[in-house]
């Protein structure tokens, strides 16, 4: 059964109200403006701060533990990814360049949501563990470059095409912002250990929640904006962008607790597979199909999925976690 408690320790937590704050601002029409200097300032910050505290726990953990977590999370990027883009075409009808550009979008990550579910589930669940922060970074890569393959073999007709736009686009996933800060700081965690990393702990660790709240109000504001587009997608891409999240998220946190997370973990892992990236996704995209409609892309995974995770997802992944993985 959906556990209320959770449902409403997460809506009424600061991080949350914030984002809710945001969209109200925008619905309103306030004046209310993030700057977009202090946006990049906090994306960074954020992303720096979870690489290293995951780098951190993979530091003092077994690297052999890890095999089988990348293993299995780059079968479920390839497997979410084919998955959506499926539906894609066949529930949704769209053209093959628009479901390959969301379904890259559908079998990524969203490093906020990641953040967000971590934290709830340390608050309810218990410890979450660090080495998550390494499946971040690896179920990134096959869903964008899967994605972009689906996209460009038939849109562009010459395979030399195809591989020249995925490899523009695979420079493009590593140089980015979130995966250059999330691998650098997993580096710079696993290279510096706990001890080190000790003396840069008030910043990255003590501020990181009141980042992390002001960080959601700006994307609130960026999320009411794009429900303006949801009135245009039609009806079967906002169901699409509203349930096959929640199947990916309970499917991913009963996988989780299959390669032995703990059920606080394997809740993040499920969130983990229901989020849909707006940040590496659509740099990647941008750059590799650039006929593809922006307007779809973001609409459904910022508009629609961030805020159903946030509100809803998170709760349910954490609610099948405590019921099925004890």
């Amino acid at each position: 059964m959906f556990s209320t408690e959770l449902m409403t320790a997460n809506l009424l937590s600061p991080m949350v109200l914030a984002f809710a704050l945001g969209m109200i601002a925008t619905l309103v029409r306030s004046d209310l403006e993030v700057p977009p200097a202090l946006h990049s300032a906090m994306s960074l910050f954020l992303l720096l701060a979870i690489g290293m505290k995951g780098g951190v726990a993979v530091a003092q953990s077994n690297p052999a533990d890890l095999v089988v977590p990348v293993l299995v999370t780059l079968a479920a990027g390839a497997a979410t990814t084919l998955v959506a883009f499926g539906l894609l075409r066949r529930f949704v009808k769209l053209r093959r360049v628009d479901a390959a550009a969301i379904a890259a979008h559908y079998g990524s990550v969203s490093a906020v949501t990641f953040i967000a579910a971590r934290d709830l589930a340390q608050r309810t669940l218990g410890d979450v563990d660090g080495v998550l922060v390494a499946l971040v970074v690896a179920l990134e890569m096959p869903a964008i470059l899967i994605g972009l393959w689906l996209g460009l073999t038939k849109s562009s007709g010459s395979a030399a095409v195809a591989s020249g736009g995925l490899w523009s686009s695979f420079r493009e996933v590593l140089t980015g912002r979130s995966m250059l800060l999330l691998g650098g700081g997993l580096l710079i965690g696993i290279v510096a250990g706990p001890e080190r990393t000790a003396r840069v702990a008030p910043l990255y660790v003590n501020l990181f929640d009141g980042v992390l709240m002001l960080f959601l109000l700006e994307l609130g504001m960026t999320a009411a904006r794009r429900l303006r587009d949801v009135r245009d997608s039609g009806w079967r891409l906002v169901a699409f962008s509203l349930v096959l999240p929640l199947v990916h998220g309970v499917a991913g946190t009963l996988l989780g607790g299959a390669i032995g997370f703990a059920p606080s973990s394997a809740a993040v892992f499920g969130a983990m597979l229901a989020s849909a990236s707006y940040i590496a996704a659509p740099a990647a995209v941008r750059l590799g199909l650039p006929d593809a409609n922006p307007s779809l892309y973001l609409t459904a995974s910022l508009g629609l999925t961030f805020p159903l995770n946030l509100a809803l997802g998170i709760p349910l992944y954490l609610t099948v976690a405590q019921a099925w993985l004890k």
